[in-house]
């Protein structure tokens, strides 16, 4: 009988790797065996919803109080001198409810006393706000040298009330006369706010013929940029100078006025802002808002 003779398939021997031969690799080597594998990424927390999204922030509510400007805010709220319902707050952009209690510290009120308001008789040349077409900011005049010698509010001048001054209002480049400049948030609100009821009297010596209807138009009627103005109170100061009082303060709204009536402007003068008059003070100067003296 035949011997059969079996062959086995020879078992699969699997190569090792080789080590690696440099230190380097060595320790990347080990790096791998010892590293964990490797967590999925968890999803982005949502952002946290504020709890009343439709209270109005400290600053605002504060400004809505009148205790003061929302700047003025920012930095009383910053130096911890705001306490909502008992509880100081530092951060700025909270939101609190129109229930809230809003206490200042007597540190802000003492700050704010010491704000200054300047007033200033603008000449023809200068513009209210920033430089443009190369034409000087009146705040420039705003210097010892120009401080008018019959000032009688008493206030000696500091560098320091020159810091933080803005104008309260704008004066065409072409007029002159009183312009207020504030370093007082709530003078700034109540000359300028959006809901400002604060006069503004004007001198505006004019050319051409003005009619009855014209008058009227003058009083209440006219439009400007699709907006109807509010009613203004016009007179005859002399025969060729009109009177004009108004409650609000469009871009050279005066000389736009009078042109829809077929007037020419040739000269404007501010003469008074609410309760206080321009007076004596002489073209180029400047004098202190004394402490009895108000809007």
């Amino acid at each position: 009988m035949a011997r059969t003779t079996l062959k086995l398939p020879k078992p699969i021997v699997r190569a090792e790797p080789k080590a690696p031969t440099t230190a380097r690799g060595r320790h990347a080597a080990n790096l791998k065996r010892r590293a964990p594998p490797k967590a999925p990424a968890a999803a982005p927390a949502p952002p946290a919803a504020h709890e009343n999204p439709g209270d109005p922030r400290l600053s605002k509510r504060m400004s809505e109080l009148g205790i003061c400007s929302r700047r003025e805010a920012d930095e009383w709220i910053e130096n911890g001198w705001v306490k909502v319902d008992g509880k100081v707050v530092t951060t700025l952009g909270v939101r609190v409810p129109p229930s809230a209690r809003i206490e200042v510290d007597p540190a802000a009120k003492q700050h704010q006393s010491e704000q200054v308001t300047i007033l200033l008789n603008k000449p023809v040349g200068y513009v209210s706000g920033q430089p443009e077409d190369n034409h000087p900011p009146a705040m420039v005049l705003i210097k010892p040298e120009n401080h008018w010698e019959e000032d009688a509010s008493r206030i000696p001048f500091r560098p320091g009330h020159l810091r933080g001054l803005a104008p309260a209002g704008r004066l065409d480049i072409d007029s002159t006369g009183l312009i207020v400049f504030t370093q007082d948030g709530r003078v700034a609100r109540r000359l300028i706010g959006h809901d400002s009821e604060v006069e503004k009297e004007y001198l505006v010596r004019v050319e051409g013929t003005l009619t009855e209807e014209g008058m009227k138009m003058l009083h209440h009627g006219l439009e400007l940029d699709g907006v109807k103005l509010k009613p203004a109170k016009v007179s005859w100061a002399n025969e060729d100078q009109l009177r004009f009082v108004l409650r609000e303060g469009r871009k050279r709204q005066i000389r736009r006025m009078c042109e829809r009536v077929g007037l020419t402007v040739v000269g404007l003068k501010r003469v008074r802002t609410g309760g206080v008059p321009l007076g004596a003070l002489p073209v180029g100067k400047w004098r202190y808002l004394a402490r009895h003296e108000k809007f």
